[in-house]
């Protein structure tokens, strides 16, 4: 059950529990270009798309929030106004984490009944994660009366849920495309100052697919704060001889060029890829804007190219979904999307090849790795909602 289908199914399931309720939405994302470049300050490229988190819910007189999950069977509740001290590590630390930290950046919120449903896959680097964040502090911020969250603080919330609460060093990227995305346009975001352009999608006879490889990566395993501490490394090894260097967005070609034979083999690489992925995304970003879909589909293979050998964030299925798509007439570019090892690829090919790139990676795929990739095509989407009764 997916869209519409699923916020009726959890309307009728909350309101022949507990009365009236109101719904909310935030929507997973697909990044075209920009990967591991938020937490090092740099440039990204995201859209929203069309799968969701869905939330209804009522107002509570009292301080407690309850939660219920129709995804898991699971439930639980906890109180605004005490801050837990054991966490069940599951996606109820989201919940709480995006609650609580809300409450420290001023949004005055109360008491509410909250049921959720989501058709994005957990876990396949879209985003699901901050889409629940997202969709939860919106519904949170609009049950409590305030008719218009302040959007990029519900982000830093739903980012802070993450870094503290969950355990994982994720940049801003995710939550700040699930709340402040447009239809038909992506989103390009400086992730030091936080300011973002609006991008318009116009592919013409071009679609967007999404293959889901269907490997479940954990970011809060080892991996993901590791090439983060890698970077940061980085980091600390050119500021001896840069003080201005505070992150590595500071960190001009030519510096890199001097540094570059200092530089520890692994962090060079590290530092390597996230300098060519930032000047990447900026020429995509103009790319797109120019309809250049030639230009950004090159884009895109570099970047997986640089993922792949640079960042070693990538994996056998998402090379296999990459080489598939890109080998096929009508394809200009694909790429793995989030934070890697394993998830989701995109591509960028026309609408008349949709059906042939997706039979060839099915079949690789079943050779290969005897399992059945998802792959669905999706326009860029809205940000977080309110739906109307």
């Amino acid at each position: 059950m997916t869209g519409q289908a699923l916020l009726q199914h959890l309307q009728r399931e909350f309101v022949a529990r507990l009365g009236p309720c109101r719904a909310f939405s935030a929507p997973g994302r697909i990044n075209l270009i920009g990967e591991h470049t938020d937490y090092n300050e740099g440039f990204v490229l995201p859209i929203a798309i069309d799968r969701r988190t869905y939330v209804v819910g009522a107002k509570r007189a009292d301080r407690r929030i309850t939660v219920r999950s129709t995804n898991t069977s699971s439930e639980f509740e906890f109180e605004l106004d005490r801050r837990g001290c054991t966490r069940p590590g599951t996606w109820l630390d989201y919940v709480e984490g995006t609650a609580h930290a809300m409450l420290e950046r001023g949004f005055a919120l109360c008491g509410a009944d909250l049921l959720i449903a989501s058709d994005i896959p957990i876990g396949r680097g879209l985003s699901s994660s901050a889409a629940l964040e997202i969709s939860v502090g919106y519904a949170l911020a609009r049950l409590a009366g305030i008719h218009e969250p302040d959007r990029v603080k519900l982000a830093l919330s739903g980012q802070a849920a993450e870094n503290q609460y969950v355990g994982v060093r994720v940049g801003i990227m995710d939550q700040l495309i699930c709340a402040l995305a447009e239809e038909r346009r992506a989103l390009l975001i400086d992730c030091r100052s936080l300011e973002t352009s609006s991008v318009p999608v116009a592919l013409g006879n071009a679609r967007i697919l999404i293959c889901d490889t269907r490997v479940k990566h954990h970011l809060a395993t080892s991996a993901y704060n590791e090439r983060r501490e890698q970077c940061e490394r980085g980091v600390e090894l050119m500021r001896a001889h840069w003080s201005e260097v505070r992150s590595l967005r500071d960190v001009s070609p030519e510096q890199f060029e001097t540094a570059r034979a200092r530089l520890p083999d692994l962090i060079r690489r590290r530092c390597e890829h996230v300098l060519g992925e930032n000047q990447r995304t900026l020429l995509a970003a103009d790319a797109l804007a120019r309809g250049d879909l030639a230009g950004l589909g090159r884009l895109m293979l570099q970047s997986h190219g640089s993922l792949r050998d640079d960042y070693e964030v990538s994996c056998a299925e998402l090379d296999a979904a990459v080489e598939t798509a890109s080998a096929e007439p009508g394809v200009y570019g694909a790429r793995m999307t989030g934070g890697g090892f394993g998830g989701c690829t995109i591509t960028l090919l026309e609408e008349s090849a949709i059906e042939r790139v997706s039979a060839a990676i099915r079949a690789r795929f079943q050779r290969q790795f005897s399992v059945q990739p998802e792959l669905f095509v999706s326009p860029a989407c809205a940000g977080a909602c309110e739906h109307e009764a």
